[in-house]
């Protein structure tokens, strides 16, 4: 049952229960990424989303995309990468010649991303699941594994001292929890209605586009590689605008 009416859903159980899953490791193993890495690596990490995303999403997610779809999908990918890397030197104790766990925690979190969307896909062209549906379903799964992971862990009791020692937090995180969920709406929503990908197109540039918001606003400077990468940026986004399209996609734009 949803607020919305989007119809019975015949999705499976357990498409919910595995993306869910997937979902929260991603989320899990990219935070812990940054007890061995620093900030700028894991978003440049991070920022490659989109590309294990598609992969699996032909391996599993019985889903076909033109090469043209893949260059471009590439461009953005190494743009966004290009205009957010830092030119820092790594922080004592978080960086290791070669690959370190930091760097496999990153690589994990990819794949289930990858598998997060391979999972929706299926969703989607089984059983045209709808985003209220999706949204709630997924949440209610998240909540379950959250629930047992912190009593296992003992990060209840943790939690449960920190809020009596600073009860003002639950405000914070009352209006935390709300601007979340408007967010998720519309995530879900791109996600039911245009599919991963664009999803997680549309998640990675959007850090690209606060800070070259920022650029134009109060005038920062950008360097010639980030330049370089917004050219990229917007090359790819145009190209796949354009082009991107497979025939099938075109005939149901029309109809």
């Amino acid at each position: 049952m949803t607020v919305l009416k989007q119809g019975e859903d015949s999705t499976s159980k357990t498409y919910y229960a595995a993306c869910s899953l997937t979902y929260l490791l991603a989320m899990v193993a990219s935070n812990m990424a940054l007890q061995w890495v620093n900030y700028p690596t894991q978003v440049v990490g991070k920022s490659c989303k989109p590309i294990p995303v598609m992969v699996l999403g032909v391996l599993l997610g019985r889903k076909s995309y033109s090469w043209k779809k893949y260059v471009f999908i590439l461009l953005i990918v190494i743009g966004v990468s290009l205009f957010i890397y830092k030119d820092k030197p790594s922080a004592e104790g978080k960086s290791s010649e070669g690959i370190g766990l930091g760097e496999v925690l990153l690589l994990l979190s990819l794949t289930m991303d990858g598998l997060t969307g391979a999972v929706q896909e299926r969703m989607i062209s089984e059983s045209r699941t709808k985003s209220g549906h999706m949204m709630l379903n997924m949440n209610l799964w998240s909540i379950g594994y959250l629930a047992v992971a912190l009593v296992v862990t003992g990060e209840l009791f943790v939690f449960i001292d920190f809020v009596n020692r600073f009860p003002e937090v639950i405000w914070n995180m009352i209006i935390f929890s709300l601007c979340s969920a408007v967010g998720q709406f519309f995530i879900f929503l791109m996600v039911s209605d245009f599919g991963p990908l664009p999803c997680s197109i549309v998640t990675t540039t959007r850090k690209f586009f606060t800070v070259l918001g920022s650029v134009l606003l109060f005038g920062n400077k950008l360097s010639s590689r980030q330049w370089s990468g917004t050219v990229l940026v917007f090359s790819g986004l145009t190209l796949d605008a354009v082009y991107g399209k497979s025939k099938v996609d075109r005939k149901n734009i029309k109809e």
